[in-house]
Order: structure tokens, then C-alpha cells, then sequence
């Protein structure tokens, strides 16, 4: 698919072997080989330390933004088990109010023939939507981590909410779900039963189908990230446009998400997963992570041209605070689909 230039994640953050991968996890950061080098050259051993590869070199993302980054089992289990983590998020949630009234990014609807996309800026970072069949008035919800938000926009499209698409259980995705559901009681919560989704009313499978008035958007299982992660796919022949990736936290524009609960090879096999998808697919992802992951990719392939237009586009749209949401990549497909990294052979 050619919704992301995505050969540079998987080479350098994604997946530059399953041991870095599996650190992540573990609460070490990539810059770890790094720092094992320099407490080497300055030990006693007369022996010289074997030369670190150039892909262990990396940018690492700013701090502060994601609350599971660079963390431990410990944390994690206590962020997705327990109500300590539902109490950080309620936490998160004020701080980015108060720091963020109208949202961190501003963001533009787009319209097809009979179909409305509303991306909706929560938290810090994070994106809900709302795809809204405007004939029938009728909206299903992604990912509503801010209900306040997301109900707001509700009623200023004057439209009914009729159900919820989950991608997965972190409360940065789910916390919405149960104020909206006892909104609207009539309305569905969809996701998958591996994942521990908050208030799920609707299982689904790889494959299910939600229909929606004129909406038939299709789930995807796509682990990795987390046991259970979906990802859905508006199908665009009905209202005869692009179809609609909204993708969780499985893919952003070139990047990937953290192997939370899978292995770096589930994750290759999840990305693998939507590289059939038309190359005229819009992706709408979970975060505003287009910069950074742009720029770690010129680290990786500073001779990348399609990376570098891209950068140039990301960079005009950040200055003005507009989101990177909703785009088509002009690169990436054909190469990531004939790229594997050795560890998986």
C-alpha cells in the first residue's frame, strides 16, 4: 500500500532486529548499544568492543508524549490491568484540556459522495474520528479517547452516534467508551475479545463487517502492537471515492507502532497484512507522529527523495499546527513488499 513510505521504519524503528525490538518492551531504549559501547571503550579490558552497526544508531522520539515508552512489564501490566493505568489517563485527559482547549493539531473533515471523515485531536497527540454517513445522519466513532471531544462533535454534525470502533484496549484509544455508550444507549461497541476492550458489547473477528447506513467498514486483525488489535477499512466503492485506513496503532505515515504484546515478526506479518490494500487508500492513524518518524527515516536513508518531499510537506503542515492526516504517500509499496529484514529468514 502506498499510504506510508513504510521500508524505513521497519529497517530502522520497527524492526532492525527482534532484540532491540523486545528492549522496547522491557524498558530499555534504542540508544542502549550505544551506551554499552562507550562504558566498554572505558573499562580496563584490553580487548577492543565489537563496532556497533550503523542501525543501532538512532534519533530517539521526544519525551513525554507517549506514557508507555520506555517502560517496563511492570508498568504496562499495571497501565492495561489495572485502575492505576485508567487514573493516569484520567490524568493525561485534564492536563491535555487544560494545555490544549481546541485541540493540539487543527484538523480538516473530508468530504465524499454521501461520506464525512472527521479526524477529532485528543490528548496530546492522538486522533478519534467520526465517519459519518450524512444522508442518513448516522456516525460510528474510532478510537473515542476524549469523550468530551468526540461528543462535541456530535452535536455540532447533528448526527447520531450508532456505534464504536476500537482498535485496541490502551485507555489512550478506549477511555471513551463508557461515558459515550451511556450517552447513547443504543449505540455498539466493537473490537476484539483478545484485547480487553472497555464496555465491548460486539466481538469481532478478522474480516467481520460493520454496517453503518451506507458505511460497510471491514476489521482487519492485525496484532502485535497489542494481542487483540484490529484496524478497520472503509470500503470507498459504495460512496465511489478512496477508501479509509483508520489504523490504530499499527501504522502511521512511515512508521509502525511497538511491539507491546507480539514479536517483531508479528508485527511484519500485521503491516503485512495492509500492503494489499489500493495504493489510492487514505490512512488515518492513531497519532501525530509524521515528523518524527520522517526524520528518524532520513537517518536511516538520507538519500530517500520521496522521504524528503514528504518531510518538506510534514514540516510546512507542523508549522501551522495542521495535521498530517488523510494523505496518500507517492513511494513505499512496491519497495517494502520486496524488502525483508535478515532476522526473519
Amino acid at each position: 500500500m502506498a499510504a506510508v513510505v513504510a521500508a524505513t521504519a521497519l529497517k530502522g524503528r520497527g524492526a532492525r532486529n527482534a532484540r532491540v525490538l523486545r528492549g522496547i518492551l522491557s524498558g530499555a531504549t534504542a540508544n542502549k548499544a550505544s551506551q554499552n559501547r562507550t562504558r566498554a571503550l572505558q573499562s580496563h579490558s584490553k580487548e577492543e568492543p565489537e563496532p556497533l552497526s550503523p542501525e543501532l544508531e538512532y534519533i530517539p522520539r521526544k519525551r513525554g508524549k507517549n506514557p508507555m515508552k520506555a517502560v517496563g512489564l511492570a508498568w504496562y501490566s499495571l497501565y492495561t490491568r489495572t485502575w492505576l493505568g485508567y487514573l493516569f489517563y484520567r490524568q493525561q485527559l485534564r492536563r491535555a484540556r487544560n494545555r490544549y482547549p481546541k485541540g493540539h493539531s487543527k484538523t480538516q473533515p473530508r468530504l465524499f459522495n454521501g461520506v464525512k471523515v472527521l479526524p477529532i485531536p485528543v490528548l496530546s497527540d492522538n486522533y478519534s474520528y467520526l465517519i459519518i454517513d450524512t444522508q442518513a445522519r448516522l456516525a460510528v466513532a474510532v478510537d473515542p479517547s476524549d469523550p468530551r471531544a468526540v461528543q462535541a462533535s456530535i452535536e455540532k454534525e447533528g448526527v447520531t452516534l450508532v456505534a464504536i470502533l476500537c482498535t485496541h484496549k490502551h485507555w489512550d484509544h478506549s477511555g471513551g467508551n463508557r461515558d459515550l455508550s451511556r450517552r447513547h444507549r443504543d449505540c455498539r461497541v466493537y473490537g476484539s475479545p483478545q484485547d480487553g476492550i472497555p464496555y465491548l458489547t460486539h466481538p469481532l473477528c478478522h474480516q467481520d463487517v460493520v454496517s453503518v447506513g451506507r458505511l460497510q467498514i471491514r476489521a482487519l486483525a492485525t496484532p502485535g502492537h497489542t494481542q487483540g488489535h484490529l484496524v478497520y477499512l472503509l470500503d470507498g466503492e459504495p460512496y465511489k471515492g478512496p477508501s479509509c485506513l483508520f489504523s490504530g496503532d499499527l501504522l502511521f505515515l512511515s512508521g509502525c507502532g511497538r511491539t507491546f504484546e507480539g514479536t517483531a515478526e508479528t508485527m511484519l506479518s500485521s503491516l503485512d497484512t495492509v500492503l494489499g490494500l489500493g495504493d489510492d487508500t487514505l490512512l488515518w492513524p492513531g497519532h501525530e507522529y509524521a515528523e518524527e518518524n520522517l526524520g528518524f527515516a532520513g537517518v536511516v536513508e538520507p538519500e530517500n527523495l520521496a522521504r524528503e518531499r514528504k518531510m518538506q510537506w510534514v514540516q510546512r503542515q507542523r508549522l501551522e499546527r495542521k495535521s498530517t492526516l488523510g494523505t496518500v504517500a507517492q513511494a513505499g509499496s512496491q519497495q517494502l513488499r520486496s524488502w525483508r529484514p535478515a532476522w526473519t529468514t
